[in-house]
């Protein structure tokens, strides 16, 4: 479980492929203080460290992971917006995030607006019903409030210290970006369609 409060800015560091896909991911996290099965976020999706060096950790990608996010267009010097599993006591920065991701937006937009950035995203039209005005999502793991609505598009604002600590900084129109809907909204909406369908358990 995660908040979506960005952590640290990583990159790839190293990536091997083979029947499954190992990455090296450059931290500023203490490596000490990451043990082996950790559940780290990288970018929205939640990955279970495997080993760790100075400066780095490293995480195994299933085939799953990879049909439902960016992971497979990475490369080494990829950044990759990185935080650590929340505990019980922490702060709730953000919102209820799972690192399970549920496909990918592609930024359409990106202009100023004031001192922050507007981005305007083209999202899956299954995963449209789940996105409302004001309510939350995460975006490459960052916890983002919901401006407008319109089709299969939706905006957010995004403030000067998010762009300078997590990836917005240099997304630009056409990048992909996980997307993972609020995870209330998709309870809801299963509890909804159980309902009508006549589904008791």
């Amino acid at each position: 479980m995660f908040t979506g409060i960005v952590a640290d800015l990583g990159h790839v560091k190293r990536l091997r492929r083979g029947e499954i896909l190992e990455l090296t991911i450059a931290t500023g996290f203490d490596p000490a203080a990451i043990p082996i099965g950790a559940s780290i976020a990288c970018s929205g999706a939640c990955l279970s460290v495997v080993a760790v060096e100075p400066g780095a950790f490293s995480a195994q990608v299933s085939a799953e992971t990879l049909a439902c996010t960016t992971i497979g267009q990475w490369r080494e010097g990829t950044p990759v917006n990185l935080e650590r599993a929340l505990r019980l006591g922490d702060e709730m920065g953000g919102h209820l995030v799972l690192g399970h991701v549920d496909g990918v937006a592609r930024i359409i937009e990106r202009r100023p607006e004031a001192q922050s950035v507007r981005f305007a995203f083209e999202a899956p039209a299954v995963l449209m019903p789940f996105i409302a005005p004001k309510g939350s999502a995460a975006l490459d793991g960052v916890s983002l409030t919901i401006n407008e609505v319109a089709g299969f598009r939706f905006g957010v604002n995004i403030v000067p210290h998010t762009l300078a600590r997590t990836n917005f900084g240099d997304a630009r129109p056409g990048q992909a970006m996980n997307l993972e809907v609020d995870m209330i909204a998709r309870y809801v909406a299963r509890l909804l369609a159980a309902r009508e369908g006549g589904v008791t358990g």
